[in-house]
């Protein structure tokens, strides 16, 4: 707990630390605010059967999807935000084609100002899950005719939906710009969907744990209600000249059961812009989520790739 605790402490640093340095703006105007990227980064590798110094022929791509569009009307302002991100890699030593990158989620954010200052009464949407089938590999050796061999089996571990969080809440926002905000929903209430094939005992294509359950989600049930507390902080600003840090954090407690453990969802986005259309780009996320696994997920990702700014 001490250890979350701290954690969660470190992560909100960054939205601490730059508040202060975003300046006073003019005052936005009224109507929509649209902007977003597409970008599409590609990787090729080749070695011919002569070369020694190590090496396997591979080749990988990653598109990637961030679209934001802000509303704004008086002291009405809503905020939607959409992340898609898709990524395979074929090692010309495997038979199978594997991901390196997968995620989709939405985002929606409603604020009414509360007279002229920084703060909103607010609601928040979140909804999240993965584009295609996540797989999991083990191996097994088997004696044949004599002779040791090894067996590789691929099971299905997740898949589109399977799990899909969506969650919902009324809260208060602090905004002071559509690049730095905070918003905590203190009574929230976030659903867990799942395939039940994932859950069904008698299926043996089940993922069902030590607790007898998936993702939270108990045996012979599709669906996980929870009710607790969620915060969600955005900050993006420039390092430096062509160098932009962007960090999303979520953070949820779930009341009903062991609130202690805090899940967390960190990312942050670092952005190099060679030029118009080349850029640079430095990903890390941190998940914990104890119905998930006992640790953290961490992913990390280094692109160099063609952007176009929508």
């Amino acid at each position: 707990m001490k250890n979350l605790v701290l954690l969660t402490i470190l992560l909100l640093s960054p939205f601490a630390l730059f508040a202060q340095d975003e300046e006073q703006k003019e005052k936005p105007k009224d109507g929509w605010t649209k902007s977003g990227n597409v970008s599409l980064l590609f990787n090729q590798a080749a070695f011919n059967a002569e070369w020694q110094g190590g090496g396997i022929s591979n080749i990988a791509g990653n598109g990637s999807l961030v679209y934001n569009m802000n509303y704004r009307k008086g002291k009405l302002s809503w905020d939607n935000n959409i992340i898609a991100d898709y990524g395979l890699t074929k090692l010309a030593n495997e038979d199978y084609v594997q991901k390196t990158n997968d995620r989709l989620e939405l985002t929606s954010l409603i604020g009414k100002q509360i007279k002229e200052t920084n703060w909103y009464y607010s609601g928040l949407l979140n909804f999240k899950t993965q584009f295609d089938s996540g797989f999991e590999e083990t191996e097994r050796t088997e004696i044949v005719n004599g002779e040791e061999i090894t067996i590789t089996n691929r099971t299905r571990i997740t898949k589109f939906l399977s799990p899909a969080y969506l969650l919902v809440g009324p809260g208060i926002m602090w905004k002071k710009s559509d690049n730095l905000k905070v918003n905590v929903a203190p009574a929230s209430a976030r659903l867990v969907f799942v395939d039940g094939q994932f859950t069904d005992p008698n299926d043996p294509r089940n993922r069902l744990d030590a607790n007898n359950a998936y993702f939270g989600v108990d045996a012979g049930d599709t669906l996980r209600f929870e009710f607790g507390a969620a915060l969600n902080g955005y900050a993006k600003f420039k390092v430096m000249e062509n160098i932009t840090l962007e960090n999303i954090l979520a953070l949820y407690s779930n009341y009903l059961e062991d609130p202690q453990n805090v899940d967390i969802d960190y990312t942050a986005n670092l952005i190099m812009a060679v030029n118009e259309w080349i850029k640079v780009n430095l990903a890390f996320q941190a998940i914990y989520d104890d119905n998930a696994i006992q640790g953290f997920q961490i992913r990390e990702a280094l692109g160099i790739g063609v952007t176009y700014g929508l």
